[in-house]
């Protein structure tokens, strides 16, 4: 497997918002209100990786996962990390975790931070096992429920 930059010469936007809907379909009919996944368009994947720090994993020529990541004032931020349902398992969003955690190394920022949705108890599990930990429960605009949890992860320096 192989990490790669998604850069400005990246080319397969139809095949990478083909994997995130793939992989986040399964939250589809128990998360309300619905994954902004669901809004993605290629053209707008397209700018939303050259606002952020995009990787794709790579086994062989197929697309197995991304991450999206976004520097924030004390933090950079995951958001969009999927993983193809076939590699889920194999250490593909442990790998993604890594170079997020170089990324936040590398920018002077002291810990990774994620919201996961409060349905998907089972996501909560795998983020806990990486080491991240719960720190706020949060509500969707409109929502008076919680509707998510935002968990961080120290890095070392």
């Amino acid at each position: 497997m192989k990490i790669v930059r998604i850069d400005e010469g990246f080319q397969r936007w139809d095949e990478l918002l083909a994997l995130i809907l793939l992989s986040f379909a399964y939250m589809n009919d128990r998360i309300d209100p619905p994954s902004s996944a669901l809004k993605l368009t290629p053209a707008t994947l397209a700018d939303k990786a050259c606002a952020e720090i995009a990787y794709a994993a790579m086994q062989g020529d197929t697309l197995s996962g991304c991450i999206f990541l976004r520097p924030e004032e004390d933090c950079l931020y995951i958001g969009k990390l999927a993983i193809a349902p076939e590699s889920q398992g194999r250490g593909v969003g442990r790998r993604l975790l890594a170079v997020a955690e170089q990324a936040a190394q590398d920018r002077g920022l002291a810990s990774l931070r994620l919201e996961t949705r409060i349905e998907l108890v089972e996501n909560h599990d795998v983020f806990s096992r990486w080491g991240f930990e719960k720190v706020a429960e949060n509500a969707h605009p409109g929502f008076t429920r919680t509707t998510s949890i935002e968990m961080r992860k120290r890095v070392s320096a």
